[in-house]
Parts: structure tokens; C-alpha cells; sequence
């Protein structure tokens, strides 16, 4: 991953499993995704859902990383402290969850998933998947009815580390930003797990 650039992030449950089994475990990912992100990127989306999840974020510039981690050698050290970051992330949950759940092992796929967003039409289309993938899954039959997705925090006045602004922009507003969102199918784009 490189410094300024768009990136959809997503991973799966190991086998059959599930990441989340309580409202108390969404939130608790939440609160440890903030602290082990924000200080590599600017979150734009986000959508958890049972068995999977999907982050659409962008990279702080290189400068900004440095302040942070200080000067890095050369890109491998430097898209490594990034991956570390997600590494952290993931194992950091796993094991508060296999703590809680009185289970071992890894709950997640090995090596979270990543693509790399190379337009802005994309961009807008990557997000409405995010927002749209609970449909899609049949977990609920409206974008409107799952609360684990950052799809209400775009139609909120509620403060917010989202970059709310930005994407309200890419859309044209609020009002085109919730009809890009009442489309009868859900979004579909190409995904390897």
C-alpha cells in the first residue's frame, strides 16, 4: 500500500466462524480499529458484518506517516508499518475475542485482502458496495436496517472521525448521495478471498 492512495480492505472469518457475536463485539472492533489505524489512514467507509468486514480508506501522505513513525529507510519498511498496523488490528481482536469466547487459534483468513481504487467513479462505486454488501449477504433487506455500516453517519450531523465532507461531495450532496443508495440491487464488484 502507498501513501496517499484509496484502498478497499476487506477480510473473512477463518472457515465458518464469525467475527462478531454481540453488539458489545462490533463495537469493541470499532474502538480498536480507530486506535490502530488512525494513524496511518483516513477512514471513508466501513461495513462489519457478521462473518466479514470492508474498510474503504486512503493513506496518509508520506510526510504525515514520518511525523508519526519518523523517517523510513526505504517503501518496503515503510508499506510494512502499515500492514503491521492491520496485522495489529487483527490480532490484537482475535485475541480479546478468543479470550471472551474461551477459544485459540486465528479468527481471521490469513493476510487481510486489499485493492487498490484507481478512479473516481470507482471510488463511489466501491463505497455503495460497502454500504450495500449487507443486502447483498441477506442479512437485512435494506442498507437502512443494519447498524454495523457507515452508511447513517453520512446522513447525520453527528460529529464523526469519517472524512463525511469528502464523500458527501463525491456524490453531489446528501440528496444524491442517498438516491445513489436506494438502487433496488445491490452493487457488485469483484472480490477474492
Amino acid at each position: 500500500m502507498e501513501p496517499g492512495k484509496f484502498y478497499h480492505i476487506y477480510s473473512h472469518a477463518n472457515g465458518s466462524e464469525n467475527l462478531f457475536r454481540s453488539v458489545e463485539n462490533y463495537r469493541f472492533f470499532l474502538k480498536r480499529y480507530s486506535h490502530f489505524t488512525s494513524s496511518i489512514a483516513d477512514t471513508y467507509a466501513y461495513c462489519l458484518m457478521p462473518n466479514h468486514l470492508h474498510f474503504l480508506i486512503r493513506i496518509k501522505e508520506e510526510k504525515d506517516l514520518e511525523e508519526t513513525f519518523g523517517k523510513f529507510e526505504t517503501f518496503q519498511k515503510l508499506e510494512w508499518r502499515i500492514s503491521k498496523q492491520f496485522s495489529n488490528l487483527f490480532s490484537s481482536y482475535t485475541q480479546a475475542y478468543n479470550k471472551v469466547f474461551q477459544r485459540k487459534g486465528s479468527l481471521f483468513i490469513p493476510n487481510f485482502k486489499y485493492k487498490a481504487v484507481s478512479s473516481d467513479a470507482y471510488l463511489r462505486t466501491v463505497l455503495q458496495y460497502i454500504h450495500s454488501n449487507p443486502v447483498h449477504h441477506d442479512f437485512v433487506n435494506s442498507i437502512h436496517d443494519w447498524p454495523w455500516s457507515s452508511y447513517h453517519t453520512f446522513l447525520s450531523q453527528k460529529p464523526t472521525s469519517l472524512k463525511r465532507n469528502e464523500v458527501l461531495d463525491w456524490f453531489g450532496g446528501t440528496k444524491a448521495y442517498n438516491v445513489s443508495h436506494s438502487q433496488t440491487s445491490p452493487i457488485k464488484i469483484e472480490m477474492e478471498f
